[in-house]
């Protein structure tokens, strides 16, 4: 890597609760040149409560290939900048990779702060096995998704997915139609004031789907068809 370049900080943030961010990224966030936030209005709430003024600008879905060039300029002049989500990890389901791969393209070093994640969290709050897990993101919403169910399904491991409120049900159905019924957890809003887990089988969830408020984000796990892991 070339010394006289800037470094590249993936920094996780809190899930929701804004207690949950480490002496690491706020030292990290304060002494960057740039903060590069998927959302800056979501980040301006962060950055508010810890006093930090440094300057943001955003990198979403949208804009990342306009944003890329503009980043590695300011990287390669010796400037160090901050990568941010909305919540969580950068990296997981969103299009920080892009700008990291072209980070390391251009020899600049990357460093990751650790810190929250949602599929962690709700893996580690869901009961099901943790020894042997698979993290598949977002499900396709169209073309692949009967295929990708198909080879998921065959994984002997805890799945986990993320997916939106107006998904959720078409995916559990999805989910049974081609696993079967197998234990499941779907947890939503992890960290907030209104953290729930609903545990129990697909059918039974399927079944009791108008106790599920649909609202906030949401994370499925899917544990293996055994006796032991049903609740």
């Amino acid at each position: 890597m070339n010394s006289t370049f800037g470094a590249l900080f993936i920094v996780s943030t809190p899930l929701g609760n804004l207690k949950d961010i480490t002496l690491r990224a706020l030292n990290i966030m304060k002494n960057s040149y740039l903060i590069a936030a998927e959302d800056t209005r979501k980040s301006k709430i962060l950055l508010k409560e810890y006093d930090i003024k440094t300057k943001m600008i955003s990198y979403h879905e949208h804009n990342s290939h306009n944003r890329i060039k503009k980043i590695i300029s300011y990287l390669k002049d010796g400037k160090n900048i901050s990568l941010i989500s909305d919540a969580g990890t950068p990296g997981i389901s969103d299009p920080s990779y892009r700008l990291i791969r072209s980070a390391i393209e251009n020899e600049i070093t990357v460093n990751s702060i650790p810190g929250p994640s949602a599929f962690l969290t709700a893996l580690t709050s869901s009961g099901l096995p943790t020894d042997n897990f698979f993290f598949a993101g977002f499900l396709p919403s169209k073309k692949g998704r009967k295929s990708k169910l198909e080879e998921l399904s065959k994984l002997n491991s805890t799945l986990i997915l993320y997916e939106n409120p107006k998904r959720l049900l078409k995916t559990l159905n999805d989910i049974y139609s081609t696993f079967n019924n197998r234990p499941a957890v779907i947890c939503k809003e992890l960290t907030k004031i209104h953290e729930t887990f609903h545990r129990g089988s697909l059918a039974s969830l399927i079944e009791n789907f108008s106790n599920i408020n649909l609202k906030g984000e949401f994370v499925i796990l899917v544990g293996k068809d055994k006796d032991s892991v049903y609740f």
